[in-house]
């Protein structure tokens, strides 16, 4: 994808913060490049997303559309909503051929978890459900776990396609610091595998 996602930059909430949300321990946070292909499974039509679930970290939220701003940075679900899933609606469908980005809050300006708040303790393997709005849900498996210092975040590596329907679930992860919040992103890898 050609367009300038700057998803460090907005899915930060500046909060209370006691203890960090978990990071990919090190074993886990490998090379996407480097992982194996899961096994190839036809791509859907696009379809709206309606709710993800990863049973993994209980997650179950409902998905809402979010858009680019004026800088061309993702936007976030509205963060009085911390629960939301954001999926990048201008983007590929989750399930679609190409590289669908969702995005989330990893808590709120008060440090109450939000709905990525476990997101760096997946590990490779994991499943992630979309269920879609043509009532087929598409079944993800991770492939990878990263953190990004946003300085330094891979945008071409992240936002990027394969050709194959590819999931990225994106939040704000590693260190906090009061004067500039999250000094990093979590980013999950993972490649559709099986439709319900």
């Amino acid at each position: 994808m050609g367009w300038a996602l700057a998803a460090g930059a907005v899915l930060l909430i500046s909060g209370v913060h006691d203890e960090e949300p978990p990071r990919p321990p090190a074993a886990r946070a490998f090379s996407a490049a480097a992982a194996p292909a899961p096994p190839a499974v036809r791509p859907l039509p696009p379809a709206e997303p309606v709710r993800l679930r990863i049973a993994a970290i209980g997650v179950d939220a409902p998905m809402t559309r979010v858009g680019l701003d004026a800088a061309g940075a993702l936007r976030t679900p509205p963060p009085d909503e911390p629960g939301l899933a954001g999926w990048y609606g201008d983007g590929t469908a989750p399930g679609a051929a190409g590289t669908a980005i969702v995005a989330g809050h990893v808590d709120t300006p008060a440090g109450d978890p939000g709905v990525f708040y476990d997101l760096g303790a997946l590990a490779e393997g994991a499943t992630v459900e979309i269920s879609r709005a043509d009532r087929r849900t598409a079944v993800f498996t991770v492939r990878a776990v990263e953190l990004y210092d946003k300085k330094r975040f891979p945008s071409e590596k992240v936002y990027g396609g394969s050709g194959r329907p590819e999931l990225r679930l994106i939040t704000c992860g590693g260190g906090y610091t009061e004067g500039t919040g999250y000094l990093g992103n979590v980013v999950v890898y993972a490649t559709l595998t099986a439709v319900r």
